[in-house]
């Protein structure tokens, strides 16, 4: 059975070290980094408790893949990575959950119609201007 997986993006509070992981869980694993679980371990003796960025992917073998690419990549390219997703590195995955921001309704039509329609206008094929396919007791 294929499972999906993570690769994530850890760091502490000075923002001073990154650490690359990969997990079929990410709240759990999350989880066992904030509490320390693994004792000594790069997280551990660190202090990575932020969780910045993740990606996820159908399959673990991707994940596995995309972990040894990130992790080749130098610390400049990585900080690019993230500030290009989030640029205030802020934690977008904690132990109870993914991290969501607040979006009106509006906002979020527009993400997903894409940026083309500008503020407040309704796509053409969406309205309805015409009245000449209403009966008139319908009026």
């Amino acid at each position: 059975m294929n499972k999906t997986g993570f690769v994530y993006i850890m760091t502490n509070k000075s923002r001073s070290t990154l650490y690359i992981g990969v997990t079929n869980d990410l709240c759990r694993r999350i989880n066992e980094h904030k509490k320390h679980l693994v004792s000594d371990s790069f997280t551990d003796r660190y202090n990575l408790e932020y969780c910045i960025y993740y990606e996820e992917f159908p399959y673990f073998e991707l994940a596995i893949q995309r972990e040894k690419e990130l992790k080749k990549w130098n610390r400049q390219k990585k900080e690019c990575l993230i500030n290009k997703n989030n640029p205030e590195w802020k934690e977008v995955v904690t132990e109870k959950g993914f991290v969501r921001t607040a979006k009106s309704f509006s906002d979020q039509v527009r993400e997903l119609l894409g940026n083309s329609f500008q503020k407040n206008e309704i796509p053409p094929s969406g309205r309805n201007d015409s009245f000449e396919d209403i009966e008139e007791g319908e009026l």
